[in-house]
C-alpha cells in the first residue's frame, strides 16, 4: 500500500525548494527551484508535519553555514544500484568533492562512471544527499538537476571551490 505524500514549499537563498515527506515524516524528495510546482497535498499528519519542519530547519541551517551534516529520516525511491550510489554520496563530507569515476571505483565498478552519473542524476533528495559534490575527473563542474549556477553556489557555500562573482547568494 502506497503511503500518502505531503508537500511543502521552503524559501531559501537559492529559490523555493519543494519538500515531500511520507506519512511517517521521512523525506522522500526535494524539488529544486527550476522544477515544476507539485500538486497540493492533504493536511499532513503530525509525523509528516514534524518531518517537514525538521527538514526545513536543517536546510535553513545548511544555507546559513551552520549545518554540515543532515540528520533526517530519508526514504528515496530508487533501484538497488541507485541506493548504493546515494549511500556513497552520503559519505562524501561537506566541503569535499569527488568524481563519478572515484565513486565507481569505491563501489568496485570498472568503467562505471557513466552508470554512477545516471544514478547521481536520479537522486530525488538533492542537497541532503549531496550529488552536487560530484564533479568531473578533470575538476570541471558537470551536470546538475538544479543547473550549474546552483551547483557552483552550493560548492562555494561549502568552501569546496573558491567563490566566483557574481555569487548566486551570499
Amino acid at each position: 500500500m502506497k503511503s500518502t505524500l505531503f508537500r511543502s514549499t521552503l524559501e531559501t537563498p537559492v529559490g523555493f525548494l519543494q519538500l515531500t515527506v511520507d506519512g511517517d515524516g521521512r523525506l522522500i524528495e526535494i524539488l529544486l527551484p527550476n522544477r515544476e510546482p507539485a500538486a497540493a497535498s492533504a493536511k499532513p499528519s503530525s509525523e509528516a508535519q514534524r518531518g517537514i519542519r525538521e527538514a526545513g530547519d536543517q536546510l535553513r541551517e545548511y544555507f546559513l553555514g551552520k549545518r554540515r551534516v543532515f540528520d533526517l529520516p530519508l526514504e528515496p525511491a530508487g533501484t538497488p544500484f541507485e541506493q548504493e550510489v546515494w549511500a556513497a554520496l552520503l559519505a562524501v563530507p561537506y566541503g569535499v568533492t569527488t568524481s563519478y569515476g572515484a565513486i565507481a571505483k569505491a563501489l568496485g565498478l570498472i568503467n562505471g562512471a557513466r552508470a554512477v552519473g545516471r544514478a547521481n542524476g536520479a537522486n530525488p533528495i538533492p542537497i541532503v544527499i549531496p550529488c552536487h559534490r560530484v564533479i568531473g575527473s578533470d575538476g570541471s563542474l558537470t551536470g546538475y538537476g538544479g543547473g550549474l549556477p546552483l551547483k557552483r553556489a552550493l560548492l562555494e557555500l561549502e568552501g569546496a571551490i573558491p567563490p566566483q562573482e557574481p555569487r548566486l547568494f551570499a
